[in-house]
This record gives C-alpha cells, sequence and structure tokens, in this order.
C-alpha cells in the first residue's frame, strides 16, 4: 500500500467523519445537556462501532444488499423513523432533569454503536469507503488499515463535537437557551434526513 492510499483514506475519513451529521449533531446535544465525561460512553461506541461496521461492510455485508436491494429500503425507513424519534427526544430533552442526573441520560457504549447500523450516513461512508479504498492485492490489510483510520478520525471527530457541546453548557446558564439550542440541533437532525427524503421525492 503506498503513501497516496493512505493520505486518500485519512482525507476522505477525516472529511466525513468531522462533516455534520446525526452522529455529530448527537454528540454535540449530549455534551449541551450531560457535560463531556458522561458524553465518553457515546464518544466511544460511536468510534469503536463505526470502525467494526466498515469491517463488516467491507468483508461482505455490502455483497447481501447487492443481492437483496429491498432489505436496503426497509432500512431507509426504519433509520428516518428512528432519527425522527431521536430528534424528539433531543428537542424535548429537559436541561434540568439532565443536570440532576434524572429523568434522561446520555446514550451507552452499546446504543451508540447499534446507532451506526440504522445510521445512513454511516452507511453510504461505510459503502462508499469499501467499494473505492479495498486494494485486490491487499484485501484483508487494506481493510483492517481503512477501519484503524476511520477509528482515528472517528475519535477525532467525536471530541470535538462533544468538546463543542460541553464548551456550551458551560457558558450557557439558561435553561431556556439550552432548550432554544436543542430545538435546532434536533431541527439539523431532521434535515441530515434530506437525502434520503429527495430519493423518495424523486
Amino acid at each position: 500500500m503506498s503513501l497516496e492510499w493512505f493520505v486518500a483514506v485519512a482525507t476522505f475519513a477525516v472529511v466525513t467523519c468531522f462533516t455534520p451529521g446525526p452522529n455529530n449533531t448527537m454528540l454535540m446535544a449530549s455534551g449541551l445537556n450531560f457535560g463531556f465525561q458522561r458524553t465518553l460512553p457515546h464518544m466511544l461506541g460511536v468510534s469503536i462501532g463505526f470502525s467494526v461496521m466498515v469491517l463488516a461492510v467491507a468483508f461482505g455485508i455490502s455483497g447481501v444488499f447487492l443481492a437483496f436491494p429491498q432489505l436496503y429500503d426497509i432500512l431507509k425507513v426504519i433509520s428516518v423513523l428512528y432519527l425522527l424519534w431521536l430528534a424528539w427526544r433531543i428537542a424535548s430533552a429537559n436541561p434540568k432533569a439532565a443536570a440532576d442526573d434524572a429523568g434522561s441520560r446520555p446514550f451507552t457504549f452499546l446504543e451508540a454503536a447499534a446507532f451506526q447500523w440504522v445510521n445512513p450516513k454511516a452507511w453510504i461512508m461505510a459503502l462508499g469507503a469499501s467499494t473505492t479504498y479495498v486494494l485486490a492485492g491487499y484485501g484483508v490489510i487494506s481493510v483492517v488499515a481503512m477501519a484503524v483510520i476511520f477509528l482515528a478520525a472517528g475519535l477525532g471527530s467525536s471530541t470535538t463535537w462533544a468538546v463543542g457541546g460541553s464548551a456550551l453548557r458551560q457558558v450557557i446558564s439558561n435553561t431556556t437557551a439550552v432548550r432554544v439550542i436543542n430545538v435546532v440541533l434536533a431541527a439539523l437532525l431532521v434535515a441530515s434526513l434530506w437525502p434520503i427524503a429527495r430519493e423518495w421525492i424523486v
């Protein structure tokens, strides 16, 4: 594998991991509502869970969707419904309850890892990476290297977005302002569904 390959994969991973999407929106909301420390399991679940997803997709799960394309349509419906529920959960989060450790809680590691499988952006990233960067002569090695690169980029991205939310938590003491930000983040999460909605409209 060449240096050019590593640079290309790293660039793809950094750009796709750091740009806004369901994971980053939810991590920022979690940092805002629960603080950085309580968001750590969520961050690790996203980063490690997506790396495992990359491995699984590159090693053959993508073939299942090619053989049974209707499964992908079913997954998209489930993804939309679940993300809409999460958007409602963010918009209706109670800042005071979060501060008092009551009523609501951040994602656990397993919940965040499992979420990758119903995250449309995660599927696009995993499928795109596995079809573009897996090298014929270095199959297993290139897949593992790609997963490690995504893990590093994911940890950096998750930390950045969670810290951003936590920083807002430190400077905003007004619960009304926090509620407004939660609604904005929920709206951004819903907006991230536009690529799927556009497919259905067209």
